[in-house]
């Protein structure tokens, strides 16, 4: 077992032919995540037609709570291990004690205030549920380092079968639960669920059993380098949590079942890209940071691609949010439709200012993205602020003025010490923004003038391929951005050919 872990020790280095095989596996984790996607959400739907609201606003509260769970533990431990050069078994395992350490402290002090989430927010349930969800913490820790140490061979493939395999159990688990009565623990099951299948294929998968720990020099510097990480993550994770514990505490339950699943069809979207690519980027990045200019030439290609089709996604939720909500989710949902198409637009911009963290990790300038988190963390308090006296409403649209404010100097601060500016975030991400913003605009006005008499599932068919169809007009005929066409098309072609020879 040992000679086969040996594969996750070696030096972390640029090959030939690397830009291309990321491209590959980003492109296959990108499909992998959107089949995830789609199991959460046909899982989703079928609770919310079978569950209430204020089931989803009690679980919602807890989960805020626990939001930050893998971040806590995680210390940025994760990144720390991608981007070192070299790393050593004992570092790991230094690392790995160390996560658990953490993450069964904080397993035992969640559960000990169970009672008090359950009085502050005068709902006796939150007790057994913040109980359980407690969880989180440890089963969380238990395979962080067996994650890194895939993410550092670029075993990407191997990551999306374990997600694929327990988000689907975990969702099956959930609303056979649900069916059969359980409520709101349905919900609770779920993540539980999720956690502990995802331990059992990452210590599977991954031949690398833990050692004796030891403090050495190496161990300290890849520790102060993930607090840097943690530093940005927590804020982050934080800053997101508290709309739902303000929404929670001041206008019930119900009303937060609303924001919480618009925000979860949101989210969703989101994860299909943002975390693999992030995952990806960093591995591969990090390989060519001895050669500045050839690592800003591919963080330009993949940032350009990425957005490309991001920004067409998001501006397609956008224009058709209000009846998607409907379709999915049931008539009683209907109050979650406007906010998930303000969530999408701040998605536009959301899913390029994710990217900053490829460039600050490369650098190994956790430091910096620690500023950055606890700047940003401070704008969202701002806006939370401003929005909450205007209901969920108000705060979504608070949110999505921010993040447009903060997207470009985002990523501009994050490249500063490898020489990218203003200049070269725009160039590579204001045409697929502007193009999408213009296409949202004009669908939104030909749906309000020519489609409102239409049901909810003509709207919603019509209203795509308007959108899409203006999207590619503006980026390809006035901005003539074909580039990240002509790659997905060459990535068609090789599997193409892989299929035929096979």
């Amino acid at each position: 077992m040992n000679r086969a872990a040996d594969r996750y020790f070696g030096e972390n280095r640029a090959y030939a032919g690397l830009g291309r095989a990321s491209a590959r596996l980003g492109a296959a984790v990108i499909v992998g995540r959107s089949v995830n996607v789609i199991v959460q959400l046909a899982s989703t739907i079928l609770l919310a037609r079978i569950l209430s609201p204020h089931d989803f606003g009690l679980v919602a509260v807890v989960t805020a709570l626990v939001f930050f769970a893998p971040v806590l533990v995680d210390m940025g431990t994760t990144d720390a291990s991608t981007q070192k050069a070299h790393i050593s078994r004992v570092e790991i395992s230094s690392l790995f004690w160390l996560n658990v350490t953490i993450g069964g402290l904080s397993t035992a002090l969640f559960a000990a205030i169970s009672d008090f989430i359950a009085n502050f927010f005068g709902e006796p349930e939150l007790a057994g549920i913040s109980l359980i969800l407690s969880l989180t913490f440890i089963l969380t820790a238990i395979s962080i380092q067996h994650y890194a140490l895939m993410r550092r061979a670029m075993e990407f493939w191997r990551i999306a079968i374990i997600d694929l395999s327990a988000n689907t159990t975990s969702s099956i688990l959930s609303v056979v639960l649900a069916v059969l009565g359980w409520g709101y623990w349905a919900l609770v099951a779920k993540p539980i669920a999720y956690l502990a299948l995802t331990a059992f294929g990452a210590w599977t998968s991954c031949p690398w059993l833990p050692g004796r720990p030891r403090l050495s020099s190496g161990v300290k510097e890849l520790v102060r380098f993930g607090l840097g990480v943690t530093g940005f993550t927590l804020m982050d994770n934080l800053s997101r949590s508290a709309d739902r514990v303000a929404l929670g505490y001041f206008n019930g339950a119900g009303s937060l079942g609303y924001f919480q699943n618009a925000f979860l069809l949101y989210s969703n979207m989101l994860s299909i890209v943002a975390e693999p690519t992030h995952n990806i980027a960093v591995s591969s990045l990090s390989k060519l940071r001895e050669s500045t200019p050839d690592l800003r030439r591919s963080w330009s290609a993949a940032l350009s691609a990425m957005t490309f089709y991001c920004a067409l996604a998001f501006a397609v939720l956008a224009v058709t949010g209000q009846d998607f909500a409907v379709l999915l989710l049931g008539p009683k949902w209907a109050p979650a439709g406007p906010l998930l198409c303000v969530f999408a637009i701040r998605g536009i911009a959301n899913s390029v200012e994710r990217t900053m963290g490829w460039l600050h990790v490369v650098a190994g300038r956790s430091d910096r993205w620690s500023r950055w988190g606890v700047f940003s963390a401070l704008c969202h308090l701002v806006a939370l602020i401003a929005g909450l006296p205007f209901g969920a409403m108000g705060v979504a649209v608070a949110y999505t003025v921010v993040m447009f404010c903060l997207f470009v100097p985002a990523l501009v601060y994050a490249g500063y010490p490898l020489g990218i500016g203003a200049k070269d975030v725009l160039s590579a991400t204001g045409p697929q923004i502007g193009s999408a913003i213009i296409a949202v605009a004009l669908a939104l006005i030909i749906k309000q003038l020519f489609l409102a008499e239409f049901s909810e599932l003509t709207r919603f068919t019509l209203s795509i391929p308007i959108c899409m169809a203006t999207y590619l007009a503006t980026v390809v005929g006035v901005f003539g951005l074909t580039g990240p066409i002509k790659l997905a098309s060459s990535l068609l072609r090789e599997l193409g050919q892989l299929k035929r020879s096979g």
